[in-house]
């Protein structure tokens, strides 16, 4: 957009739009610059023994090219989305006082993006559902899937879509009414929470949190490099592809994503950020009141 008359005004609006604060395109790729430097010190410290490297590039190689790190077949995609859902639905009870009354549950489809969460009927019809792609299985990193699954479900999606519709009291707009960076804010919030919750079950799956992590702080430095300062396509397909374990394919598919959609891209970091923030200062004013449970029940 900078590159158009008026872009660079437009895309203030659009960050704007997006993520309902008042942060400047600049700052944005500030924080992005940071939290990727963040991220590339736990690759170190979580990744590093795993895979018995503290090398980065290394590092990030292993787990884009790995054969011994990618699925082969459905049916253990399955298996394993299935007992992480169980296990994240097993624990949500001491993290959350409200938990929906909907079920969730998994499911595969052989179409349309990696994995995606499609609420429950309002008249019980229907539960909530986790959906993963298995068409081609080889596109799952073993380490990723649990990440994906409490993301989508429980403790993510899952409970912030379906208490919405649930809320009696609650304008039925209001509960389907989308704003990115409060929907996939808190997405990305429950990767992190599913840290503290212990629900991931082994130092591998951890990774796949940083993996995560790692595409949605590149956005706020490509989208803002491209569209506020001017980057070209392959200035951010090589900053992304340098900070973080995506594929070239998977890549160069992002990065088409967010020259067609300028500003959505920085929603889910800043997002997840500021849910961080709210709870910081929760912590803060009520001392040994704060009660977590309470504070989800809130947000």
């Amino acid at each position: 957009l900078v590159h158009v008359t008026g872009g660079a005004e437009l895309y203030e609006r659009l960050v704007w739009a997006h993520t309902t604060l008042d942060i400047s395109p600049s700052e944005v790729h500030e924080t992005g610059l940071r939290q990727v430097e963040r991220l590339e010190e736990e690759y170190v410290a979580v990744a590093g023994p795993v895979l018995g490297t503290d090398d980065l590039a290394e590092i990030y190689g292993r787990l884009r090219d790995d054969p011994e790190l990618r699925y082969r077949d459905a049916a253990s995609i399955v298996a394993d989305a299935t007992t992480a859902l169980d296990k994240a639905a097993a624990s949500m009870h001491d993290w959350f006082a409200r938990v929906p009354h909907a079920p969730c549950v998994a499911s595969a489809i052989e179409q349309g993006s990696l994995a995606f969460y499609s609420p429950p009927a309002r008249d019980g019809s229907k539960p909530g559902t986790f959906f993963f792609n298995t068409a081609d299985p080889t596109m799952w990193g073993t380490f990723q899937l649990e990440a994906v699954t409490y993301h989508e479900s429980i403790p993510g999606h899952h409970l912030q879509f379906t208490i919405a519709q649930e809320l009696h009291d609650l304008h039925p707009l209001l509960g389907r009414y989308y704003v990115t960076a409060y929907g996939e804010g808190w997405g990305l919030y429950t990767e992190r929470l599913a840290d503290e919750m212990g629900l991931y079950s082994a130092p591998i799956d951890r990774i796949g949190m940083l993996s995560a992590d790692s595409m949605r702080a590149c956005r706020l430095v490509v989208d803002t490099g491209m569209h506020a300062l001017g980057w070209s396509r392959d200035d951010a397909i090589a900053y992304m592809t340098d900070h973080s374990p995506l594929s070239h394919r998977q890549v160069a598919g992002e990065i088409d994503r967010y020259i067609g959609h300028p500003g959505q891209a920085v929603s889910y970091m800043i997002g997840r950020l500021e849910i961080d923030r709210l709870r910081a200062e929760a912590q803060l004013r009520l001392g040994d009141r704060f009660d977590i449970r309470g504070f989800h029940d809130v947000v």
